[in-house]
């Protein structure tokens, strides 16, 4: 089967079409003939042997595909590896059928991004009506969802971002105020507060450390919560002084969105949801042209250089 092989590690380049074996089906997996792959920044992450887990070589990068199974229904589900395939093996218990009038692209948004913003806004931060809440990346795939969450729970919502096109594009999702997230650490955290009418902010969302991080945990608010869940940014978060934390009662905590997933009802309810809410338009996703298989250096490279809005999907069958 064609499929995209990683033969070293390093950056987009590494991506190379192959042909490789099909994967045979195993006790707790499915095996789907893919028709999209969804694209991360931990994929870019795991290719440059970055990850928090690392992954023998030679392998075929892609965590979440859509495709139909033996019996020809249509599935969205979780892999280890794989995803960038004619055929890959899914997590029988995390994998999901797709609706009727859900693309592949939107299964994949929702499916991994989407539950990571799930959980991010309801399980670790528990974002309450009244609050504000800041958003860094506010036009990818885990910002772009959690900007609408936190607003539908009723949130008073600050999206960070890197261009006009995407603050128009976080507003219109339900974003109340915009940020550069381009600015330097001072001038960000001054920003965050003009932003939210000079207040401090109660929950920040950081995918991207670095400066943003620093900045955020300045801007946080007494019994504040700033959710850490990556480094997009390319720089890791900071160490932070336990008393900084003390005084101003504030909370800095990690996200995994696979420890999520562990807990009951922490996968296909939340998803169920997703689902619905996408079907009536509550939930809306950001339009992206997808990538040929052949392509997945390009879309990887894009995503790195922040051209990307929305959900990176890799067509892999018509």
């Amino acid at each position: 089967m064609r499929a995209i092989q990683v033969t070293e590690h390093g950056g987009p380049e590494v991506l190379r079409i192959a042909t490789v074996e099909e994967p045979i089906e195993t006790p707790g997996s499915i095996r789907l003939a893919v028709t999209s792959a969804g694209v991360n920044f931990a994929d870019t992450m795991i290719s440059r042997d970055q990850y928090v887990r690392p992954t023998e070589l030679p392998y075929v990068p892609g965590t979440e595909v859509v495709g139909t199974d033996s019996t020809g229904r249509r599935m969205v589900g979780l892999t280890t590896t794989g995803g960038y395939a004619e055929f890959a093996l899914v997590d029988a218990s995390r994998s999901a059928a797709v609706p009727d009038g859900v693309t592949d692209a939107q299964a994949l948004a929702l499916v991994n991004q989407g539950l990571t913003a799930w959980h991010l806004v309801h399980t670790s931060a528990r974002v309450l009506t009244g609050e504000s809440v800041l958003v860094h990346a506010a036009a990818g795939g885990v910002g772009s969802i959690a900007v609408q969450l936190a607003h539908i729970a009723g949130a008073f919502v600050i999206a960070s971002v890197s261009s006009d096109e995407k603050a128009v594009a976080a507003k219109d999702l339900g974003a109340d105020a915009t940020i550069d997230s381009a600015l330097p650490k001072d001038e960000l955290a001054a920003a965050i507060l003009a932003a939210n009418n000079g207040r401090p902010v109660d929950v920040v969302l950081d995918g991207t450390g670095g400066d943003a991080f620093s900045a955020s945990l300045e801007s946080l608010a007494p019994f504040g919560r700033l959710v850490h869940f990556g480094v997009s940014g390319g720089q890791m978060a900071p160490l932070v002084d336990p008393w900084s934390l003390t005084v101003g009662s504030r909370g800095v905590m990690g996200f995994y969105n696979r420890d999520a997933f562990e807990l009951p009802g922490g996968f296909r309810s939340p998803l169920a949801t997703m689902f619905e809410q996408t079907l009536s338009g509550t939930l809306r996703h950001l339009d992206s042209a997808p990538y040929a298989l052949e392509d997945a250096g390009v879309a990887h490279a894009d995503l790195l250089g922040r051209r990307t809005s929305g959900k990176v999907v890799i067509a892999v069958a018509p």
